[in-house]
């Protein structure tokens, strides 16, 4: 199995060690990034990548490395510590990159034999929130199944955890890595997934004017009549 792991941050703590011991567990190659090590770009907003397509990104080059492995992956893990109880900002930006992904614009038919996984840690609390932010695009890209795990660990370096803490993250990542690996192959797409696919295709259908590129990319797969990108052609 190919692993990405992207870290939203650049030091190696508590979440990005509970990332690799996830990754470790399910087995496989891995590739890691580190933001903003490894791509430092905020979005300009220059609308580009709507008008043609991702290779007009002004980013294009920088992000190539992150695009390429996610594509080849299997399983894609972000994490991020929680900042103000959100993800890190440069997660975010990040991710804003690839708006054009997004199932009501041109998703990638890939992403829908992927699995993902949305990692948070915090002192106290924001877990949940910090995971909805990683996780609305993994969903809204069209993986077969997102996966969330958030902990409270009471520390700000690893070592520092509590015992019964680090005994609770050790089980987690056990049955977490059993279900990736169970389900590693299948095709499919989450609930929210499917739905946007469906308004999107609607709207697509509905409209006077077409919004092009998207309709033509979508029209181009088929995906205005039986073909979807969760099933084998």
């Amino acid at each position: 199995m190919k692993i990405t792991i992207i870290n939203g941050q650049n030091h190696k703590g508590s979440t990005r060690m509970i990332a690799r011991e996830l990754a470790e567990k399910v087995g496989g190659e891995i590739s890691e990034f580190f933001l903003p090590r490894d791509f430092d770009e905020p979005c300009l907003g220059c609308y580009s990548c709507f008008k043609a397509d991702m290779t007009h990104c002004p980013h294009y080059e920088k992000l190539r490395a992150i695009t390429e492995a996610m594509d080849a992956s299997d399983l894609i893990i972000l994490d991020s510590p929680v900042y103000v109880f959100h993800a890190s900002g440069q997660m975010m930006s990040l991710l804003d990159h690839y708006g054009t992904r997004w199932m009501v614009h041109r998703p990638e038919k890939s992403m829908f034999r992927k699995q993902g996984v949305c990692i948070s840690t915090a002192a106290g609390g924001g877990m949940a929130a910090t995971n909805r932010d990683m996780a609305d695009s993994l969903e809204f890209w069209g993986l077969a199944k997102v996966y969330r795990l958030g902990f409270g660990v009471q520390a700000t370096r690893p070592e520092e955890i509590p015992p019964r803490i680090q005994r609770k993250i050790h089980r987690a990542t056990d049955r977490l890595a059993k279900r990736i690996r169970r389900n590693s192959g299948r095709l499919g797409v989450t609930l929210r997934g499917r739905f946007w696919f469906a308004m999107t295709r609607l709207m697509h259908r509905l409209a006077k004017q077409p919004a092009e590129p998207d309709y033509s990319y979508w029209e181009a797969r088929g995906w205005h009549g039986s073909a979807r990108p969760w099933k084998q052609a």
